[in-house]
């Protein structure tokens, strides 16, 4: 049995080079022009003002008049002479030491409990993370009223057992610690649900095995699920720096700073001080300082991560 081989018509290599070399920069535009929309949005909305504030940190300015050269003053005044500044980031470091120990360490017994993937937890998934992406005003208001002094829900709990509580919100130190719970309860969905993701990504032979050698639950987790959970805690721990030194909307709604400046921070001065004075290049000069501290603290926990972060 033969085959007949059908001729197939030449093929012009040339052609098909000539077309490529012409297709290239047709596909290329294309994507330019695909691209374009977001790359204008971020140059008008994000490069073109943190260059500004970077010029207008050297400067006097209120935003209206002209810019004055100052040069390194807004900064020096900041460090040296500014006693209000020197209070706030101390209220911040403190805020700091109150809200991610306790984010952490209740975001990481949340997820140990509900970290199994039986649909049922889902309900508790969700009951935990709403609060994350709820708006800061909205939760702020709701813990305005359980704090109020009066008729406020938590004094009310407090009365019925025989205990008169604080006058919260303007009383120090009580203010700073109940901004501090709010601010926990508001942000413990997030680093909840990478906990979770860490825990099941964990093999589960790891485990078998270890039970199977006898180790109980809370010792699979202290010598198995805790190390190997760390690089979800290094993540955790670092997202949480940087959100607590960035708190604003509670502590603005609840507070304003009060009472006194107990529980003014860092972003709410800085607000304060660019549209409660004018003070646009005084202000531009803190943002770029917290910038600063955040990266230069940032580094350092990238350098101690090495004693207790582990990776498989």
């Amino acid at each position: 049995m033969t085959t007949v081989e059908t001729a197939r018509p030449p093929v012009d290599r040339r052609l098909g080079v000539s077309e490529r070399k012409t297709r290239r920069p047709r596909r290329s535009l294309v994507g330019y022009l695909f691209v374009a929309p977001l790359m204008i949005g971020l140059g008008v909305f994000h490069l073109y003002p943190m260059l500004l504030t970077i010029y207008a940190s050297f400067t006097k300015w209120d935003g209206l008049t002209p810019k004055h050269w100052v040069g390194l003053d807004n900064y020096t005044k900041l460090i040296t002479k500014d006693a209000l500044f020197h209070q706030v980031v101390r209220n911040t470091f403190l805020f700091m030491l109150g809200a991610i120990p306790l984010t952490v360490v209740l975001s990481l017994v949340l997820a140990a409990l509900i970290s199994s993937p039986r649909r049922s937890m889902v309900v508790y998934r969700l009951a935990f993370f709403v609060p994350y992406v709820a708006n800061s005003a909205a939760v702020a208001v709701v813990w305005f009223r359980l704090y109020s002094g009066r008729d406020g829900v938590l004094n009310t709990v407090l009365g019925a057992v025989g205990i008169h509580g604080p006058d919260w919100l303007v009383t120090s130190p009580w203010a700073l610690v109940a901004v501090i719970i709010a601010s926990v309860w508001q942000s413990l969905g997030y680093p909840m649900i990478v906990l979770i993701a860490g825990i099941q990504a964990i093999s589960e032979s790891v485990n078998e095995a270890a039970a199977i050698d006898g180790a109980g639950r809370f010792r699979r987790f202290r010598y198995i699920t805790l190390p190997l959970l760390t690089p979800s805690l290094f993540f955790v721990t670092i997202s949480q720096f940087v959100v607590s030194f960035q708190v604003f909307g509670i502590v603005y709604v609840m507070t304003h700073g009060g009472p006194g400046h107990d529980t003014d921070m860092y972003l709410t001065r800085l607000f304060n001080v660019a549209f409660g004075s004018g003070q646009l290049g005084y202000a531009s000069a803190m943002s770029w300082l917290l910038f600063l501290i955040i990266g230069a603290l940032t580094v350092v926990q990238w350098r101690l991560q090495r004693a207790w972060v582990f990776y498989e």
